[in-house]
């Protein structure tokens, strides 16, 4: 029902480090979905973001979100940003530092709720530090406290523009935990910028490619990453740190998620199209590990 999705139709000029480009996006995305944005710089991943958010004005177009319309070039409807309740993060957390951890949080919400402040703190792992301000905080902590403030307000849409990108893998893991967490119990549909590949398989229940301004493909991360479909319970994706012949056989090490290693046997003709540094996703069929190229 178009009561459930967010429609976009959007044309928008941009002046990017390779010269000027033009984002042309069609699509329409279901409410209470989690879905990544791929792409090189330049793509028009974050001009998208700031077009939802009402901060960049498309040259022509419409967004409609639910039976409300954002924007409508025709019409010369464009609703302020104040008015279509979004939470807008990007890598830059910039929270208040004379503000407390629970400060934070509760400055985000029009309409103060105690209850859900005490969720957020607990979903993030922030009780103990509810009466600390940001000086006192680790650099995973403060982004836990932009996370929990941008969803403090119960957005009707989230947009994450690469918010994990500067923390160690690690730190990237515990977080993409606790966004998946927060994911489910909220329920906010969200847009999340990314360029890591784990963070996408982990987190998305669908993922748009943007090159050049434009979608190249769209749908669930093994569809659009994979050569072919691939079965199989067992789908980990990470990096090709070395290829080591040994008899007839190749032994294939990749460095999964959180630094796991992964040790992969395969046939020359497994490996083609492989070579250290590729993306890959290791899985399993019959009960045997497979490896297959990640399209990028």
């Amino acid at each position: 029902m178009e009561n459930d999705l967010i429609f976009i139709d959007v044309e928008k000029k941009m002046l990017t480090a390779n010269g000027p480009l033009k984002l042309m996006i069609q699509t329409s995305i279901q409410m209470g979905e989690l879905v990544a944005l791929f792409g090189n710089s330049g793509a028009g991943k974050t001009t998208l973001l700031r077009i939802l958010a009402g901060l960049v004005a498309p040259d022509k177009g419409m967004i409609r979100f639910g039976n409300k319309v954002w924007f409508d070039s025709a019409n010369q409807v464009n609703v302020a940003p104040q008015k279509r309740n979004i939470s807008l993060m990007f890598q830059d957390f910039a929270l208040f530092p004379n503000m407390t951890v629970e400060q934070n949080i509760r400055f985000a919400q029009s309409e103060k709720n105690e209850s859900l402040i005490n969720d957020l703190l607990g979903i993030f792992d922030l009780t103990e530090f509810r009466h600390r301000k940001p000086n006192g905080l680790s650099g995973g902590q403060k982004q836990r406290v932009a996370l929990a403030r941008a969803l403090a307000r119960k957005p009707q849409l989230l947009l994450l523009d690469e918010p994990l990108s500067a923390l160690d893998a690690q730190m990237r893991n515990s977080l993409q935990h606790e966004i998946a967490k927060a994911h489910q119990l909220l329920g906010v549909t969200t847009l999340l910028v990314s360029h890591d590949l784990n963070e996408v398989f982990r987190l998305a229940t669908r993922v748009i490619c943007l090159e050049n301004g434009i979608i190249t493909r769209n749908g669930i991360p093994d569809e659009v990453f994979s050569h072919n479909n691939i079965s199989g319970k067992v789908q980990i994706t990470g990096q090709i740190a070395r290829i080591d012949k040994q008899d007839t056989l190749f032994l294939v090490t990749v460095i999964a998620e959180n630094n796991q290693i992964i040790k992969v046997i395969a046939f020359e003709n497994d490996l083609e199209d492989l070579k250290p540094g590729d993306p890959v996703i290791v899985f399993s069929k019959a009960f045997n590990p497979m490896i297959s190229k990640l399209i990028t």
